[in-house]
């Protein structure tokens, strides 16, 4: 049985609203990581028209995309109560609380004007994207982590870990499972698959399957969301039922791609 090692969030403090958090240190980190790894990418397979300067761009309207979808989604799909109560609350990017179907939203969404301004295919955009995505998820679920929050389920593995801020329960580390699975795996799959030239958005739907069935899976080990529990046959947490939609449809299209390319 472990110990959480209760690390402070907070690097260095200012002032009570100014701080410098590991969370968002990580999310830094990640973006930079990224930003690297697609300049390797982009000349170790010639991508034409490509510009550091087009890359700086596009990862701008991903950043936006990633800060203001993730936390209008968390209020959507998490507290929609917001909507009438406190609404102001969904743009408040400062405060805590994330969704990633909402960053996915809103990087889609970002994605989409960045391939219109640039008079590129979106799918072809999105293709050189999304091998990058799992750093910047394995830096989330770190900083997760960090914040000693988005704890695991009871249980009697010799891995479980006690989170003394919660109670004396022997937890799964579900934010260590995300930075493994939804952070390692899947960058390494997608990292392989992209390898070679695939047909338009094969590798985009790969990510959006891929990415369902590891989280669909990472959350049989989460606790479910107190706000929330289990919303679908008494088992489905919120975060399964959103990733439904990913899977069926980046099924879909690979099912559609292999026919008819």
């Amino acid at each position: 049985m472990l110990i959480y090692p209760s690390i402070d969030p907070v690097i260095i403090s200012f002032t009570e609203t100014i701080q410098v958090r590991w969370y968002g240190l990580l999310y830094v980190i990640g973006f930079a990581l990224a930003f690297i790894l697609m300049t390797y990418r982009a000349k170790r397979q010639s991508w034409p028209n490509w510009t550091q300067d087009l890359q700086f761009d596009l990862f701008f309207y991903i950043a936006v995309g990633v800060i203001l979808g993730g936390r209008v989604g968390y209020g959507l799909f998490y507290h929609p109560e917001w909507l009438i109560q406190k609404p102001l609350m969904l743009i408040q990017v400062w405060l805590p609380g994330r969704s990633f179907h909402g960053g996915l939203v809103g990087v889609i969404l970002a994605l989409s004007y960045f391939a219109w301004a640039k008079k590129m295919a979106f799918w072809e955009v999105a293709d050189r994207v999304v091998p990058f995505v799992p750093i910047g998820l394995a830096c989330g679920r770190l900083g997760n982590f960090i914040n000693g929050e988005l704890w695991g389920r009871p249980t009697d593995m010799p891995w479980g870990m006690v989170f003394p801020h919660v109670d004396g329960l022997a937890r799964h580390p579900a934010q260590l499972y995300g930075v493994l699975l939804e952070g390692g795996l899947l960058f390494l799959l997608l990292w392989l698959f992209s390898r070679r030239p695939k047909p338009t958005g094969a590798i985009a739907s790969l990510f959006l399957l891929g990415y369902g069935l590891i989280r669909i899976f990472e959350e049989c080990f989460r606790q479910p969301d107190a706000e929330l529990g289990y919303v679908a046959f008494g088992w489905m947490t919120q975060g399964q039922l959103l990733c439904i939609p990913m899977v069926v449809f980046g099924l879909g299209y690979l099912i559609w791609l292999n026919k008819t390319k």
